[in-house]
């Protein structure tokens, strides 16, 4: 027996399956259940399998018993899910079902369902497995994911690394890692290019396992624009040989790859703070913009203050920004000397300056 409800449900289920959203899939779960216990909802609806004439439960019908309030329902349900593969996110979530009854079917289901997945069809699953990961009980459904991705077919974590979820998309690259499945020049691009910090130290870590990185993955890393892959970059120009190329990364606009950049040189018996100096005092235009900063960072604040004093009149604003910051960082502000920069035609310098005189605010 059907009402307005079911058809509401029933426009709720084609969404999730368009959309592909793994919140839509629990969403779902709490409405259905919620309804069924406390709404006005048809006494039919209540039952499974619905009708009598012996014919199969349609996918909205199933979703509704897996969904549903009654553990018995659920158990029973769970064995025509085989037959409607698109619904396995339910059985899912029924994995980490409070009925423990329910739980060892689903999780039956979900070990004889997952290896036969097919890369396309493990897409919408994995999302879901990982969201009810988070719940009591539901660690047996991540642990079955991790098992096929594991020790199934390479095309199944080659899918999901591609995949709109942040955390299947970190959880198939450790994987992807972890069995070699990726050549140094994929992980480097990957490191260069990927959106999500955690992909790129995976991948630019993996680059850096390798026995020695290949030039030209090397020089993807280097010239990478997020500064952690450029960092791992720089650690690996050491053991490349290439300790020497170190040099321009003293003056790059991440603290750390500035930082790995001074490791470098000293491991190769370079002392960086002397370079650091000849760099502020090379004058307009020859002052890298961010030598300032990295002056201060390693530099003592009785010898280079003063220099980093007569840069905060420098003509490059990212210079005076960050002759501002080195001040800062030096514990060398003098509020009066310094205020006058508030003024200045630059808004970076007037935010690091700002910034530097917060404390005399």
């Amino acid at each position: 027996m059907r009402n307005s409800v079911f058809d509401e449900w029933e426009q709720h289920l084609d969404r999730v399956l368009d959309g592909g959203d793994p919140g839509g899939w629990t969403a779902l779960d709490e409405h259905v259940r919620a309804a069924l216990r406390w709404g006005p909802v048809a006494p039919g609806l209540t039952r499974f399998p619905v009708g009598t004439d012996g014919r199969p439960p349609t996918a909205s019908e199933l979703a509704v018993a897996l969904c549903g309030p009654d553990g018995r329902l659920r158990e029973a349900a769970l064995a025509y899910v085989t037959d409607v593969p698109a619904l396995l996110p339910l059985a899912v979530i029924r994995c980490a079902d409070w009925a423990g009854p329910v739980r060892e079917r689903a999780r039956a289901v979900l070990r004889a369902e997952l290896p036969r997945l097919t890369p396309e069809a493990l897409g919408p699953v994995a999302p879901v497995i990982l969201r009810v990961a988070g719940r009591a009980h539901g660690d047996t459904a991540r642990e079955l994911l991790l098992q096929v991705l594991r020790t199934g077919p390479e095309a199944g974590a080659f899918a999901l690394l591609a995949s709109g979820d942040r955390a299947v998309r970190r959880l198939a690259h450790r994987i992807a890692v972890e069995r070699g499945l990726l050549s140094p020049a994929r992980l480097a691009t990957t490191a260069a290019r990927d959106a999500d910090v955690v992909v790129q130290d995976l991948c630019a870590n993996a680059v850096l396992a390798t026995a020695t990185p290949d030039p030209a993955v090397l020089d993807l890393l280097l010239t990478a624009r997020p500064g952690r892959t450029r960092a791992a970059g720089v650690t690996a120009l050491r053991r490349a040989g290439r300790a020497g190329e170190a040099e321009p990364f003293l003056y790059d606009r991440s603290a750390l790859v500035r930082a790995c950049a001074r490791y470098v040189l000293r491991q190769a018996g370079t002392e960086p703070l002397p370079l650091y100096r000849a760099a502020c005092a090379a004058g307009y235009p020859r002052t890298p913009h961010h030598a300032p900063v990295g002056l201060a960072e390693c530099g003592d604040r009785t010898a280079d203050a003063p220099t980093l004093w007569s840069l905060t009149g420098h003509a490059l604003p990212q210079v005076r920004a960050s002759a501002v910051v080195g001040l800062r960082l030096m514990d060398a502000v003098r509020p009066g000397r310094l205020a006058p920069l508030l003024d200045d035609s630059s808004p970076r310098v007037v935010r690091e300056a700002r910034k530097a005189l917060s404390p005399w605010a």
